[in-house]
């Protein structure tokens, strides 16, 4: 496990890095040389989207999903068993859902482009894919644990 989460780590960080990197040079290179680098910000859109998708399953991983902590706090320790496994299988079913919504949507306009540089969609709707994917089988794995790791701090 922890060789593909290196690897979306590196990913995620490189993507980020990229969504910084490319408006800086595009003002460096528009403001300094008066050349405009036309379709930088079709490649920026394409680095935020893989980025929030591929770091997706790191957040589920690292068990910093959003919780309803003042609720679970409440609930008596068979009930919050009972929720967690109910919140588990919710977002599995999410996440396979939007698997399927992902395929049907790429099967049904494969050769949809970007206007200006042509990026294939199946590269957007890929890379969701497999954040949702990898999403998916990290929520079936901690089905009976603790939907969050973090501790629960309720106010006094």
């Amino acid at each position: 496990m922890r060789i593909p989460k290196a690897v979306l780590g590196a990913l995620s960080i490189a993507l980020m890095l990229g969504l910084v990197a490319l408006p800086t040079v595009q003002i460096l290179v528009r403001e300094v040389f008066h050349l405009p680098i036309f379709g930088l910000d079709e490649v920026a859109r394409l680095f935020m989207i893989l980025g929030v998708f591929v770091a997706y399953p790191l957040v589920i991983d690292a068990g910093e999903n959003l919780v309803m902590g003042e609720f679970k706090a409440a609930l008596p320790a068979r009930a919050l068993r009972v929720a967690d496994l109910m919140i588990g299988l919710c977002c599995t079913a999410a996440c396979l859902g939007m698997v399927w919504a992902l395929w049907e949507t790429l099967a049904a306009n494969p050769r949809n482009r970007t206007p200006t540089l042509g990026i294939p969609f199946w590269i957007y709707l890929g890379g969701a894919a497999v954040g949702f994917g990898g999403g998916a089988v990290l929520h079936l794995a901690r089905l009976g644990r603790p939907q969050s790791e973090a501790k629960i701090v309720t106010a006094s």
